[in-house]
């Protein structure tokens, strides 16, 4: 039995090639981190002001750069991953993706305001509330494609939904205590931020290197 037959005429109807849902990702990822690098500007000097002193004065815009940058990085890279096991989509799947897109052609905003305000508990509260949601369609996006088998290459495996899961809900936790620090220790918000894309990439890093969780991993990078 085929898998239009196994899921019924309409559904299999609207299966269609992931190919331009991937390029229109592609290409917004492409410009959230062209908008990121476009928001640090040459300074411009203030009488009696030295060059050296005016580009020590654009370090937070520098930091929320280099942050946001392999923020941004870490969630096309998983969005890459994930659609190299997608065979098809559906509806669902082109507006859950647009969905996600939403907060994540927002980031160059939220790095432009923690550039302006680190130090500001609000600035990295809604740092902080930008990544939750992100984190949070992840897991709704793959949550929706584990449940459609007909739209994936293969199936994935227990194993592998299971540290997917694991992952997401880590971030989660890196985000949420990077909320609650920005009203007590502003720079500890900062660097909790700035260690998320680093831990991600070491704790895959890992996995794919136990025996245990080596192939669940391989869906991972």
């Amino acid at each position: 039995m085929s898998t239009q037959e196994k899921h019924g005429g309409t559904q299999g109807s609207n299966l269609r090639d992931p190919a331009r849902v991937i390029a229109l990702s592609d290409g917004v990822f492409a410009i959230v981190l062209t908008i990121l690098v476009l928001g640090i500007e040459v300074p411009e000097l203030e009488p009696g002001q030295s060059l050296g002193s005016a580009l020590v004065g654009l370090g937070p815009t520098f930091v929320a750069y280099v942050i946001s940058f392999f923020m941004t990085g870490m969630y096309w890279v998983w969005h890459r991953d994930l659609f190299a096991g997608v065979r098809h989509v559906d509806r669902a799947v082109v507006w859950l993706n647009l969905l996600f897109l939403l907060p994540a052609s927002l980031i160059p905003f939220a790095a432009s305001l923690l550039g302006a305000y680190g130090h500001e508990p609000a600035a990295l509260h809604a740092y902080g509330v930008l990544l939750i949601t992100l984190a949070v369609f992840r897991w709704l996006f793959t949550g929706y494609l584990v449940h459609r088998p007909e739209l994936l290459r293969e199936a994935l495996s227990r194993r592998s939904r299971r540290l997917g899961h694991a992952l997401t809900a880590g971030l989660v936790v890196l985000y949420g205590v990077a909320i609650l620090a920005a009203n007590h220790v502003p720079s500890m918000s900062l660097t909790t931020f700035a260690s998320v894309p680093v831990l991600y990439f070491l704790a895959v890093t890992l996995l794919r290197g136990r025996a245990g969780t080596r192939q669940a991993a391989e869906d991972f990078s």
